[in-house]
């Protein structure tokens, strides 16, 4: 006991000079830091303030350039700048990296000091993983662990097993334990594994330390099993049959027995308040039990039952069993250490149940997530009070989380991890193996009381930290055990997770070999990982074999039962690639539970691309434009259009290819004639080549297969084409009303056309004409307007056709003036304004005047004409207009 309180005294302040013993560890690590801690937390500290005071620089831009032009600024982003350049300079060389950072060329220096850094940082941080690695127990050199499997024996060496490789001490190196020819211990269990696919229903039928009672329903389990009608069901599938002839509530039978009781469970005041820690005996000096009868566990109880606390781990095995076994349970108190073969005495654990629900004994666990579900399904044992040290370690905030480190931080113990993959379901324990399940929770106890301690005083004395520790330790003692279902749609979760996209043949393969997985599983008590690992059941899904031995090609190395049932395996893999194959658009986003594939929005658009749009979307003629008939580009059967329709639309038609449209139905077929029914038939015989890119709705298989309800084919077909009839009929519902308000637009859109046209044609009665103008002008003063020369590029408007018509009809309607009109003369005025004065000087060929020049030129007899179609020019100047030559005047 002295010399334990010396070494902790020790731990406590390693930097005493008068202590007799000068280890390493009273050393500092460096100076000024004690710890690895203390260096952490300083260095941490000074990474924030450098990220603090860069996050305050100006930004790159406008800001910097801005400071940047300040002489005061730039010297100092210099002198800093080279200050940064040497200590990286000092941090390459100390790892041996090459270092020139500042010696670089100004042309190629940027992108030379980019690349040396990058190759430093790759170099630093391997460095950095392999330290890390190397404390974890993992070292990189050494070969890894692999399972014997049916491969003979060997020295497998890893750091994890290597014995004394820190202290300086000789290394040794032990061989992974396996249980290679160990006799199945499930075969001796009283009460058989219940792998059915069925819930799980709590084992409890006594309920020690009980303030409500337990329902009747757990009372008469030993009445449930004498019952000879369900001796052919599995005890899980009987119970929930029997619960429903009684019409008895079920949530009794799924609730957690000890809910009411964690409930309301407080926590004392002497838990609450700082004590000193009492310190553990040594491991050498403590009796330690090995119990594997009924009297031995009794015995036990009734000491477990005195105490205030003990400590409690258990050491479980997967490998073999598809739900797992828990194969050992050790309990330490302050004085003894026990080992319980759980193995032996599965079916009379319960009775552990009155010391481990008891509210006044404080239970220690480490990481009991796990075991409180272990405790539930293989025993039926519940835990009341329970404190979980990996809870107090996270609000601690220490370094690490796991017993490890507790251990080392606490009381200065190495833990021999070399027995962590061993095989617990050997019989007789090695004494190894003894001492390793011993370490998990002989310490415990007085680590607990050292993490209480530390709580209140990093809460300065306050309760409130340690009382939250004691409250998620309570939340973890009322979880419930959850037994794995399979269902349909089990095996998406499996591929969402491998992040893998098949078509529809490897999907298809991917879930036949998972449900083929779990039944063999389920049916063997083997674990999923031992009947077809996940890797293995991944790539004979993506290849696909043709061939038994194509699948073992697959596996390495090839698991026992897949050799066995290599024909099983071979027929679900010639079902899948019967299947069609389609595109890598599953049905799984149709699933419930999983969100759709979402499709990548296309960002081109066409003018004329009216696929993505709706009819809200599409443009609104105005009144004045002419009615077109509505353009029907691709479908062959021109749907009728009413009137008002007509009015309204354009050119518009929804591009309609019918090559992949579905064949007719029954129906359409029996109104066509004979020939026409084999000639179908015959296009039908030859295969798509557009097959495999064809939509989900349409499989492109033969009739008789498609429409065969006992053919797999016209299941695959249901599946996927199949749409629901409420959502068809609200598309119809839809699309109904769509069309009438189309037609309702349309009414409108012609009425307000009509009252545009009529107002159009009363305006036009109230125009007057030229001649009137002329007239009036006339009489006025008799003066006549005289013709203003336009310039070039202007030009006089024409009047439309419907001006001109509307004119005439005004005309015939008016009476006649009496004053007779005079017409103007134009023999009187200068037709030289009109002409070009440059037009004899210039001999460029101009193609604006070659309409109507060439013509007027006339050849002296005798004489050919140069101005031949292969001479005059095709071209015309850009921004010229012919609109103000008097070819385009209007009609006098």
């Amino acid at each position: 006991m002295s010399s334990s309180k010396t070494n902790a005294s020790a731990k406590s302040d390693p930097q005493d000079s008068n202590a007799e013993n000068n280890d390493e560890e009273k050393d500092e690590l460096c100076p000024g830091f004690k710890d690895v801690d203390a260096f952490v937390k300083y260095g941490l500290g000074a990474v924030l303030s450098a990220t603090k005071a860069s996050a305050g620089l100006p930004q790159t831009g406008d800001d910097y350039d801005f400071y940047r032009s300040f002489p005061g600024f730039q010297e100092f982003c210099e002198s800093q700048g080279d200050k940064l350049l040497q200590c990286m300079s000092q941090i390459m060389q100390h790892h041996g990296c090459r270092s020139h950072v500042r010696d670089q060329s100004k042309l190629t220096g940027l992108e030379e000091r980019f690349d040396l850094v990058v190759d430093s940082n790759d170099v630093i941080l391997e460095r950095a993983g392999i330290l890390l690695d190397e404390a974890d127990g993992l070292n990189r050199s050494q070969q890894p662990v692999m399972p014997a499997g049916f491969q003979t024996p060997k020295i497998v060496v890893s750091s994890w097993n290597r014995k004394g490789s820190g202290s300086g001490s000789r290394s040794e190196t032990f061989r992974l334990l396996h249980a290679k020819n160990v006799a199945r211990p499930q075969l001796k269990f009283k009460e058989k594994v219940d792998n059915s696919n069925t819930p799980f229903t709590p084992k409890i039928f006594i309920k020690p330390n009980a303030i409500k009672p337990l329902p009747s329903y757990f009372t008469d389990k030993q009445i449930q099993k004498e019952r000879p009608e369900d001796l052919d069901v599995p005890a899980a599938l009987a119970d929930f049959i029997h619960q429903q002839r009684t019409q008895k509530h079920v949530e009794d039978m799924f609730a957690h027995p000890y809910q009411y009781e964690l409930d309301h469970l407080t926590t004392p005041e002497s838990l609450l308040s700082k004590q000193e820690p009492q310190m553990y005996k040594p491991i050498t000096e403590t009796k330690c039990s090995f119990i594997d009868t009924l009297e031995d566990l009794v015995a036990l109880n009734e000491k477990l039952c005195r105490l205030t606390e003990f400590a409690v781990d258990l050491e479980h095995h997967s490998y073999r069993s598809f739900l797992g076994l828990t194969c050992l349970m050790q309990i330490s108190t302050r004085d003894e250490d026990f080992i319980i073969d759980t193995l032996e005495l599965r079916g009379e654990m319960y009775i552990l149940n009155e010391a481990f629900t008891d509210p006044s004994i404080v239970k220690v666990f480490h990481g009991s997530d796990s075991d409180i579900d272990w405790l539930q399904r293989d025993f039926g044992v519940y835990v009341v009070n329970l404190f979980d040290t990996h809870q107090a370690s996270r609000a601690l905030n220490l370094a690490r989380h796991s017993l490890d480190h507790l251990l080392k931080h606490f009381c200065n113990v190495d833990s021999d991890k070399r027995y962590q993959l061993a095989d617990w379901r050997i019989r007789p324990l090695p004494d190894e193996m003894v001492q390793y399940a011993r370490t998990d929770t002989h310490y415990l106890l007085y680590i607990y009381d050292c993490v209480r301690a530390q709580l209140l005083d990093f809460n300065h004395g306050q309760p409130g930290l340690l009382q939250s520790v004691w409250n998620k330790s309570k939340d973890i003692s009322l979880k419930k055990y959850v037994k794995p279902i399979f269902t349909e749609e089990s095996y998406l979760e499996l591929q969402r997770k491998q992040k893998k996209s098949f078509n529809t043949q490897q999907l298809t393969a991917f879930r036949l070999l998972f449900a083929w997985r779990n039944k063999l599983a389920r049916q063997e008590d083997e674990s999923t990982g031992y009947v077809l690992p996940t890797h293995m059941m991944i790539k004979i899904s993506e290849e696909l074999p043709k061939e038994p031995q194509g699948i073992i090609a697959c596996c390495n190395p090839v698991p026992p039962v897949v050799r066995q049932q290599i024909n099983e395996l071979h027929l679900l893999v010639q079902q899948a690639r019967e299947m069609p194959l389609l595109k890598a658009e599953i049905a799984a986003q149709k699933n419930k539970g999983l969100t759709p594939i979402k499709k990548s929005e296309v960002t081109l658009f066409g003018p004329h691309d009216t696929s993505r749009v709706s009819e809200s979307d599409l443009p609104q003629f105005s009144p004045n434009e002419l009615p077109v008939k509505k353009g029907m580009l691709f479908s062959e059967d021109e749907h009728k259009m009413d009137e008002d329709d007509q009015s309204t639309c354009g050119l518009m038609a929804s591009a309609k290819i019918t090559l992949f449209e579905e064949l007719e139905t029954k129906n359409d077929q029996e109104s066509l004639s004979a020939a026409h029914v084999k000639a179908r038939r015959i296009i039908e015989s030859f295969e798509n080549p557009f097959r495999m890119y064809l939509p989900t709705s349409d499989v492109h298989i033969s009739k008789n297969a498609k429409f065969d309800p006992s053919s797999k084919i016209f299941e695959i077909s249901k599946r996927w084409k199949l749409q629901s009839i409420e959502q068809q009929q609200k598309e119809l519902e839809a699309k109904r009303k769509d069309k009438e308000e189309a037609r309702e637009h349309a009414k409108k859109v012609k009425e307000e056309r009509n009252k545009e046209k009529q107002s159009y044609q009363e305006s036009l009665a109230k125009v007057v004409t030229v001649r009137q103008q002329a007239a009036e002008s006339g009489k006025s003063g008799g003066k006549k307007r005289e013709r203003v020369a336009s310039e070039v590029g202007q030009s006089t408007p024409r009047p439309t056709k419907k001006l001109m018509k509307s004119a005439e009809k005004t005309e015939k309607t008016e009476k006649p003036q009496q004053d007779v009109f005079t017409p103007f003369d134009y023999s009187q005025s200068d037709l030289k304004v009109f002409a070009d004065p440059k037009s004899k000087d210039n001999t460029q060929f101009d193609p604006n005047r070659q309409s109507h020049d060439y013509k007027k030129k006339r050849t002296p007899k005798g004489q050919k004409s140069n101005f031949g179609p292969g001479n005059r020019s095709m071209s015309y100047l850009t921004g010229r207009s012919e609109r103000g030559f008097r070819h385009n005047w209007p009609k006098r």
